[in-house]
């Protein structure tokens, strides 16, 4: 695709994205700390092209200063050991020979020789965990084609969808007034339970919320294949440090008091997290893959950068709700399967006739897990812009690495006969990481505020997509209220 000139999300004509940085592929190189501790050059590529602090990049020189220490840790653990191994057998041909002077001595200079592995081993144990804590907050490689930028000004602008049903004008309302107006939104009544950034649905309008949810999950698991889940809306620490949002996004969660397999615990911030981490520390067979994975939950998160006009109606929430894809794959399927899930969601939003344009991430836009992303950006008429509506990741081996998810490739069936007949023994083949990706298909919430100033009409209702007409049990319209109907709901 070529780069091409777009508005960014904010308004505004932007110019051209850059040309690649050039970088070593992600998919050619193998990202674990030995690679940090060998190839930092390597490392240090993605990371500038990401934008990355001075803090982070210093982490990379701090892991190499780390990882010499780790060399002369190993070689005093070891040459202590070869001193107690020699020490011994002395010791030994001395006990031998019925020669028990300067055993005594010997069997000093071997407890000092075990005293000084075992600080040596102390202090490497010590030197591994800080190089792992170090590397747990660098984020993913980047694929070849994320282009360079240094925010989303840079995006690549991919397709557009829809202008046949872009709405625009100065008449368009915002959604938070279409809600009001239609008596389906309370803002008053959810800060007097939860404070601000919070919502309150009512009657005709928490039925579209919950019919656009469950028209989404049916067309993902009967039309793409995914399997429903109902997972938990809580999950513990070393879960969320596999899907890669802790350590570095930790003042974006909800903490609760609860803790859970002595680990302290959170509230999901999306369902890719439960999802995902279900098969932590799993061996799967080549067989089992591609797994497809779909849930609806509500999302949680402190989102405490944002303010303006964002924070209005409901736009960026502290819950919100969301159907989240998860696909878990073997190494060579997750560019494919990636474009695939990607249009499973676009697929939504053409359901509901909804406009939008696709967009590829620049290297400093790009999630910290993702190698890969693609955001699908939904038109709002009463804003007069585009706004992400969904994001879909491929986070390549990233998150399977966190969490130790592997799968057994299948044997090679061509193989087993050498020369003269005879049959070769066969070895069960290698465990390798899996790939992982996720993307939501998409954010419930933003496609009813889509709807609603989509649908728009100029008496103030809200018309129905004909695709949610099936869960809506025949209403085909939302009506706007009286001021004395109004007066008579939760203000």
């Amino acid at each position: 695709q070529p780069l091409v000139q777009r508005r960014g999300r904010r308004g505004g004509r932007v110019g051209v994205a850059s040309a690649l940085m050039e970088r070593t592929d992600a998919q050619e190189l193998e990202y674990d700390l030995r690679l940090v501790q060998d190839s930092p050059s390597s490392v240090l590529e993605h990371l500038k092209a990401r934008r990355a602090s001075d803090d982070v990049l210093d982490t990379v020189k701090t892991i190499g200063s780390l990882n010499e220490r780790r060399r002369q840790l190993i070689q005093e653990r070891d040459a202590a050991l070869n001193t107690r191994k020699t020490l011994s057998a002395e010791i030994g041909q001395l006990m031998r020979k019925g020669e028990s002077e300067g055993v005594d001595g010997l069997k000093e200079l071997v407890e000092s020789a075990n005293q000084n592995a075992a600080n040596a081993e102390q202090q490497l144990a010590e030197v591994m965990a800080e190089c792992s804590s170090l590397f747990a907050a660098l984020p993913n490689l980047l694929d070849s084609r994320v282009p360079d930028g240094d925010n989303e000004e840079a995006n690549q602008e991919i397709l557009t969808w829809g202008d046949e049903f872009k709405k625009t004008g100065e008449n368009m309302k915002w959604h938070d007034e279409l809600a009001l107006n239609i008596g389906g939104y309370c803002p008053e009544a959810a800060i007097r339970t939860s404070g601000a950034r919070m919502s309150v649905l009512r009657g005709p309008l928490a039925k579209l919320e919950r019919a656009i949810s469950a028209f989404m999950i049916d067309m993902h698991v009967e039309k793409h294949g995914y399997t429903e889940h109902s997972v938990p809306y809580l999950v513990c620490r070393s879960v969320l440090e596999g899907t890669g949002q802790l350590p570095k996004f930790e003042d974006g969660l909800f903490q609760t008091n609860h803790d859970i397999m002595n680990e302290d615990s959170f509230l999901i911030p999306t369902a890719e997290v439960p999802l995902t981490g279900m098969y932590r520390d799993q061996i799967l067979e080549e067989s089992e893959l591609p797994i497809s994975l779909v849930a609806h939950t509500p999302c949680f998160r402190s989102e405490s950068d944002s303010g303006g006009r964002d924070t209005k109606g409901l736009l960026r929430q502290h819950q919100f709700h969301k159907v989240e894809l998860v696909r878990i794959c073997a190494t060579g399927e997750s560019n494919d399967l990636h474009e695939q899930m990607t249009k499973h969601s676009e697929n939504v939003l053409q359901a509901l006739k909804l406009p939008y344009r696709k967009i590829r991430l620049c290297s400093g836009d790009i999630g910290f897990s993702a190698r890969h992303c693609y955001d699908l950006e939904v038109w709002m008429p009463g804003q007069d812009q585009y706004r992400e509506i969904a994001s879909i990741s491929n986070c390549g081996d990233f998150q399977a690495r966190r969490m130790a998810l592997r799968y057994r490739p299948e044997e090679d069936k061509s193989a087993g006969v050498e020369k003269g007949g005879k049959k070769k023994s066969k070895k069960k083949a290698k465990t390798v990481f899996c790939h992982t990706m996720n993307g939501s298909g998409v954010a419930v919430g933003r496609a009813l505020v889509a709807i609603l100033e989509n649908y728009q009409n100029e008496d103030g209702s809200i018309s129905i997509p004909e695709a949610l007409l099936p869960y809506m049990n025949g209403m085909s319209k939302i009506e706007s209220l009286s001021e004395d109907d109004l007066k008579s709901c939760l203000k």
